[in-house]
């Protein structure tokens, strides 16, 4: 199932041509990723007081195909594409809808995100019950 977040450019996100800098898509990507969890019920500061864990990115990989600029508003998609015991794919796109109803793909990625024991900030299998959530 996949999960559509939107998100509008800002001046701070893009550099002085007004095109959004590269990094900036591993903010978009992290704000959809969050209202994914959100929208699922978990708020990760009460996730991270409830278990003693949290989800942290481990591994990204991102392709660009055209630049987002300044006031674009985009649609930013998260789903899951993998689920092991202690981590989870997270495949992710921006797209700018078109005034003709088309979109275009901007940019795209797989971001993994592990959990780990908070206190500990080490790796640990993620509790059954989150993994059910993501079923």
């Amino acid at each position: 199932m996949s999960f559509h977040f939107p998100v509008r450019v800002y001046w701070e996100d893009t550099d002085a041509g007004g095109i959004v800098f590269y990094a900036n898509y591993l903010k978009f990507f992290e704000r959809a990723r969050t209202e994914w969890l959100r929208h699922l019920g978990l708020q990760q500061h009460q996730l991270k007081q409830d278990t003693g864990g949290m989800f942290v990115v481990i591994d990204t990989q991102l392709k660009y195909h055209r630049p987002a600029q300044l006031d674009d508003l985009l649609q930013v998609s998260a789903v899951m594409q993998d689920k092991g015991r202690a981590s989870l794919v997270i495949a992710q796109q921006a797209w700018r809808p078109e005034q003709d109803g088309s979109q275009t793909l901007l940019c795209e990625g797989t971001i993994r995100i592990g959990w780990v024991n908070a206190a500990k900030m080490k790796p640990e299998r993620i509790p059954s019950s989150l993994l059910e959530l993501f079923s």
